[in-house]
């Protein structure tokens, strides 16, 4: 079974099993993770937005421009910003390192 690793934002390192063929976010909730996405991955919010380790980045298909467009709402984006829901597992991606922003901005709440 592939694995991944969360780095949750106290700096913690959690290793989970990552089914293949589940998103980064689902992979999340099945092992208490605390991402929220609010829109349940269609790609509406960017709560389940993860940062993903620069060595991993390019390994990943190109984000669509629906994704890229909710990632600019997304807070503390960096260069190698992800949508959680978006990054699907492949045996290319096992031991995927992936950190959870300082924050979240849920455009959906309110």
């Amino acid at each position: 079974m592939p694995k991944m690793t969360f780095i949750k934002t106290d700096g913690t390192r959690v290793d989970v099993d990552a089914p293949l063929g589940l998103s980064v976010l689902e992979i999340a909730h099945r092992n208490n993770i605390d991402i929220e996405g609010a829109c349940e991955g269609s790609l509406a919010c960017s709560t389940c937005h993860v940062v993903i380790d620069p060595e991993w980045y390019e390994i990943l298909k190109e984000a669509s421009e629906d994704e890229e467009d909710m990632l600019d709402l997304a807070f503390g984006l960096t260069p190698t910003s992800r949508l959680g829901c978006q990054i699907i597992m492949t045996e290319e991606l096992d031991g995927l390192t992936v950190s959870l922003p300082a924050g979240t901005r849920n455009m959906m709440a309110g």
